[in-house]
């Protein structure tokens, strides 16, 4: 609840950037919907059965719940640990990796939970919905998954994870890109999702978690912005001394 100490914008809200990336997103999204999504699930129809099964495995493991509910258990581990009777320096170590955790935790719930909610409002049929094969087919506010497929979930989860794990650990970055990428072809893949639907998921993953991102960044919590509008995170507590803390904290208890 911080107050925003940085007025800086990042460079991609700036209005001519904001306004060019959504004129090409929006319109990326309706070119797929015109010319790809129909042709690309009759092609899903059928695949082989070897990856099928591949990636109907692979699918599984873009569900927000492999994120959120370690995240959310960490957190109230934290918030057990810290103890305004502890000393200083341990409380500001719980805090720094709490902040971490925490925004780790909206950049992923805050996008999935928007898309849970607009895509039921949407209505579209997923591919294998209805008579044929049939992209714009619609039946808004009926809230029933298989009128459910716009954005995709899957692919919003797991850009959204791709893009806050890369911001505190760059390095990070190319591995939690390939596994968002292959999410979103797993939904291609097994037919669940239009290849528009895993487009947009991905568009509001990375949205919404940059969002995130930036709220954080303007109140210097865990991230930070420059005066040429470039996020970075600050600098935090290694692993190492956060174990160190979370034993000494613990040792009391367990001696019990």
């Amino acid at each position: 609840m911080r107050a925003p100490r940085i007025k800086t914008v990042p460079t991609w809200r700036k209005p001519r950037h904001a306004i060019t990336c959504a004129i090409l997103a929006v319109g990326t999204v309706v070119a797929m919907m015109l010319y790809i999504d129909a042709w690309a699930a009759q092609v899903m129809l059928h695949p082989p059965y070897w990856l099928w099964f591949v990636f109907n495995e692979v699918t599984e493991f873009g569900r927000s719940g492999w994120f959120l509910w370690p995240m959310g258990g960490l957190i109230v581990a934290v918030a057990f640990l810290a103890s305004p009777a502890g000393a200083y320096a341990d409380r500001a170590v719980l805090a720094m990796a709490g902040l971490r955790i925490g925004f780790l935790f909206l950049a992923i719930a805050l996008p999935s939970l928007f898309v849970t909610i607009i895509k039921r409002i949407i209505g579209r049929g997923r591919p294998l919905v209805g008579d044929e094969i049939d992209p714009f087919l619609f039946k808004q506010l009926v809230w029933r998954p298989e009128y459910a497929s716009l954005p995709s979930g899957h692919a919003t989860t797991a850009f959204a994870a791709a893009i806050a794990l890369g911001v505190l650990w760059p390095k990070l970055r190319g591995a939690m890109f390939i596994y968002a990428l292959l999410i979103a072809l797993s939904r291609v893949v097994i037919d669940a999702h239009y290849v528009s639907d895993v487009l947009a998921g991905a568009i509001a993953g990375v949205v919404g978690a940059l969002l995130v991102r930036d709220g954080f960044a303007a109140r210097r919590l865990v991230l930070t912005i420059d005066s040429n509008g470039k996020v970075a995170a600050m600098p935090g507590p290694s692993f190492a001394r956060i174990k160190s803390v979370a034993r000494k904290l613990l040792a009391p208890s367990l001696q019990w």
